[in-house]
């Protein structure tokens, strides 16, 4: 998420993950939870992340006399490398704010959910993201935060450069960025560095046909559809219609271009507004509309989920202090918390009743029942986005489309 979104949000990545080397069923580290206090690593999505967590563990500390929360925040630019040197070194925290799981489980690293969270809580996830939060059949991830992504438009750059609606098909995207580029700035905002370049080559080869599996779920990653689409957004940056060095341009510095008014277009989420354009700009006049599509016969969305991952530890004494602390963070008023400071959607039942009536949130609510997710179930997921994250870039910048995919191909075979 994102920021999913952030989330996948950046340094330079130089290695895939890789997770899965670890000894299966051995434990994160030797055990040495007192019983009442756990480290959680939580992911920054802005700069609302640190104060809501601060707060709420100060509140969770008072509330439950003796037990201790250790806070580690992690850029998103930095959380793939950071949690291949947990895993490999066994110093897992006992909480993982993360975008994957199912390697985890896989090695018999993570607790299963039920055994983490309350019936009541458990109860509550709705269940679309249950499903990608399963593996083999059994729910571990926990869902956290979701998201859906949309098209941007800069509404005062369309006026001024003649463009009366939000393009609907690629043909439209790179000639309304023509005519942007003419007006005076960015056509097209394209974050194709190691922060969530996965995200955003989803985002346009869904809009294509095409996608990581084919349709009896093998990995699909240089077919056709795809090399048409990365040839495509190479197209965009070698024309000069986005911003320079797409390959190490994060979503974040997209983003921050957008809200001052210098980019055209851009796809976001629901998080955009209130982590990115409201603390530049309220007033900025922006759109917001469906992906566009090769065709323009079909729109489809990318959907998100973040999830928090309970590690085990060798004596399991860490179980009922992660329980209360998850049990708390689910509560509805605290989530409701969290999700109106970084605006994402709920993955709770008790929680969505509050965004129902925001006319700027519900245009995302609408669109995510339908999204398309990434293969997170898949354990190895992780791998592959790691070698997208390093290496898809790169045929912006000047190598071979169909080779950039058929290398990421390889590392998605070899890694199950």
């Amino acid at each position: 998420m994102k920021r999913h979104l952030t989330v996948a949000i950046a340094t330079g990545l130089t290695v895939a993950l890789g997770v899965s080397g670890c000894g299966k069923g051995s434990s994160s580290d030797d055990g040495g939870s007192d019983g009442k206090s756990i480290k959680f690593v939580a992911a920054i999505y802005d700069d609302n992340t640190k104060p809501y967590w601060d707060a709420l563990i100060k509140d969770f500390e008072a509330k439950n006399s003796g037990y201790k929360v250790q806070l580690e925040m992690v850029d998103w630019t930095q959380m793939d490398a950071k949690v291949k040197t947990y895993i490999q070194t066994k110093q897992a925290p006992d909480v993982l704010n993360y975008n994957a799981f199912s390697d985890f489980a896989r090695d018999g690293l993570i607790y299963k959910a039920s055994e983490v969270v309350s019936p009541s809580t458990l109860g509550d996830f709705t269940p679309t993201f249950v499903e990608q939060a399963k593996y083999n059949g059994e729910q571990y991830g926990l869902p956290f935060i979701s998201s859906a992504r949309l098209l941007f438009y800069n509404k005062t750059l369309f006026k001024k450069a003649g463009i009366a609606e939000a393009p609907k098909t690629w043909a439209e995207v790179r000639t309304d960025a023509e005519k942007v580029k003419k007006a005076g700035a960015t056509g097209y905002g394209l974050p194709l560095g190691p922060e969530e370049s996965q995200a955003e080559f989803y985002s346009w080869a869904m809009n294509n046909g095409g996608g990581w599996v084919d349709a009896s779920g093998k990995w699909a990653i240089n077919q056709p559809a795809n090399v048409d689409t990365l040839t495509f957004l190479k197209g965009l940056t070698q024309a000069k219609l986005t911003q320079p060095n797409p390959e190490t341009t994060d979503r974040k510095t997209v983003f921050n271009q957008f809200a001052q008014g210098k980019v055209g277009m851009a796809i976001g989420g629901p998080f955009t507004k209130a982590g990115f354009i409201d603390p530049v700009n309220k007033g900025l006049d922006f759109g917001v509309a469906p992906l566009p599509s090769k065709s323009g016969s079909e729109h489809n969305t990318l959907g998100v989920m973040d999830v928090l991952a309970a590690f085990k530890k060798s004596d399991g004494k860490n179980k009922e202090a992660i329980k209360k602390f998850l049990d708390f963070f689910y509560q509805k008023e605290n989530t409701s918390r969290f999700l109106s400071k970084e605006g994402f959607l709920p993955v709770t039942r008790s929680a969505g009743d509050a965004l129902s009536s925001d006319p700027y949130m519900k245009q995302f609510v609408d669109a995510l029942p339908t999204s398309k997710f990434a293969p997170t179930s898949n354990p190895a997921w992780s791998a592959v986005a790691g070698a997208v994250k390093q290496d898809l870039g790169t045929s912006v910048a000047g190598k071979d489309p169909k080779k950039v995919l058929d290398d990421i191909q390889k590392t998605a075979e070899k890694s199950g």
